[in-house]
């Protein structure tokens, strides 16, 4: 039997990063994962093999709408999707077999297979005990499909199904419209699926603010996506190498109905804890099957710990991290944190749509005196110069104190864009201290400090 210090439970981005972090602080810290690789669902089949898909489908969007423009002339290219699958595969490699080495240079021992608990301050691993002065739980999640739907990942399938599939359908249907379906859709549809999303809610994205979500709608309308919004799916059947949707609108019960090549289930993720012996041991369990934790990430059971997609709060890779990393920083003795207003959320489409902080419905619900400040791509050079000048960068900042509350953008690099204003919010940072900070030009971030100063006396381009 091993001891070790810490044990995480999990080599996602949670756990892989806590196990090293815990490494660095001078704790003897062992990983279990079951998978042939490190990285979990997001480098695996989530998060770095969608990236990888959405940069190949852009860049054919690009050969096909702007090339010419640019006086770029030559045959159409086409699309060879074993070798783009390939190209998908070999990102995820680089990405996994990183990490594998990152363990072995911070002498984190991964403990191959799948873990459990059968007590407190031990993990079972096979047929193997190891001890541990502290446990982490980093399970991830799963995929979670609706009542009366049977995944085959051949027809009907999740968003694991929706990388591997042997060749580009001609029709799919997505049933969600949340970041990882309009994610896969928007892969398809430039891949020439004809794409049709239904969503139970009567907007898109729930929990963006409703004048992006509005505006992203229309983006993607324009792309070729076609949505079924207020749609509530009765059933979801494969016949033969098809599968049959149906819906009824929840305003008027009016029923429709749709046969696809593929149906990508994407009604979102459910915390993955099962086969860890948490119910026998009697640890307290929160909504929605996520482990119940204190403010410093302990569960009830002295010595246990959990983070990632297996708590509350948004299911998150970079959410985990944070967690795994102020968890480590906790049971080596020091002050972990991770301030919860100030994670920002990325949907990695084109354009890319990005926010931080409060929605302005939010900030209606809360009673608070708020100002908006406005700038369209269209006002920004370097958006001009590659075709991408749909959307906007709006910025919502005290009324009284001028302190930015919340960023929301939509346009070219907005994943990215949106970190100058986490920074900013995380240092307590005004609308103005922004706007009388010097940007490059020409970059897109320019549509952020106009943002900025248009909380004030007003953008200059605009």
């Amino acid at each position: 039997m091993a001891e070790f210090d810490v044990i995480v439970i999990g080599g996602g981005p949670g756990g892989y990063v806590c196990a090293i972090h815990c490494a660095q602080l001078g704790l003897k810290t062992a990983c279990v994962e079951g998978r042939e690789t490190l990285g979990g669902t997001c480098l695996n089949v989530g998060c770095i093999p969608s990236k990888a898909l959405l940069n190949a489908t852009h860049l054919l969007h690009e050969t096909h709408e702007n090339f010419e423009k640019m006086g770029l002339m030559g045959a159409k290219v086409k699309v060879d999707w074993e070798r783009m699958l390939r190209y998908k595969d070999d990102t995820v490699a680089g990405n996994t077999k990183g990490i594998e080495f990152l363990f072995k240079k911070n002498k984190v021992t991964w403990l191959k297979g799948w873990g459990s608990i059968p007590e407190p301050g031990k993990v079972k691993v096979g047929e193997e005990v190891h001890s541990a002065k502290n446990i982490v739980i980093a399970t991830g999640s799963e995929a979670s499909v609706l009542p009366g739907i049977t995944v085959d990942e051949e027809v009907i399938i999740t968003s694991t199904g929706a990388l591997t599939l042997p060749k580009i359908p001609k029709s799919m249907v997505v049933i969600g419209a949340g970041v990882i379906g309009l994610e896969m859709g928007s892969v398809y549809a430039r891949l020439g699926a004809e794409v049709t999303v239904v969503e139970y809610l009567d907007a898109i994205t729930p929990g963006m603010d409703a004048e992006v979500a509005k505006t992203f709608q229309r983006i993607l309308t324009k792309q070729g996506l076609k949505f079924v919004l207020g749609a509530a799916v009765q059933t979801v059947e494969r016949r033969g190498k098809q599968a049959h949707v149906s819906w009824k609108l929840r305003k008027n019960d009016a029923a429709g109905e749709i046969t696809a090549d593929a149906v990508l289930v994407a009604t979102g993720r459910k915390p993955y804890t099962a086969g860890l012996g948490l119910e026998a041991l009697g640890v307290e369990m929160g909504p929605r099957g996520t482990v119940k934790t204190d403010s410093h990430f302990a569960t009830n059971i002295s010595g246990l710990y959990a983070i990632g997609d297996a708590v509350a709060g948004p299911m998150l890779a970079h959410k985990a991290e944070d967690e795994g990393m102020a968890v480590a920083e906790i049971l080596a003795g020091k002050h972990g944190h991770v301030n919860y207003d100030v994670i920002p959320g990325v949907v990695y489409t084109t354009p890319e749509v990005a926010s931080v902080g409060a929605t302005e419905e939010q900030l209606k619900e809360q009673g608070r005196a708020y100002k908006i400040g406005k700038f369209p791509f269209m006002g920004n050079a370097r958006a001009k110069a590659v075709f991408q000048t749909e959307g906007f960068v709006k910025l919502l900042a005290d009324k009284e104190t001028d302190r930015i509350l919340g960023c929301h953008i939509i346009g070219p690099g907005a994943g990215d864009l949106i970190h100058e204003v986490c920074v900013a919010m995380e240092f307590g940072a005004s609308a103005q201290d922004l706007a009388l900070t010097c940007h490059a030009h020409p970059t897109y971030s320019e549509a952020v400090r106009e943002a900025a100063l248009a909380c004030g006396l007003g953008a200059i381009h605009a």
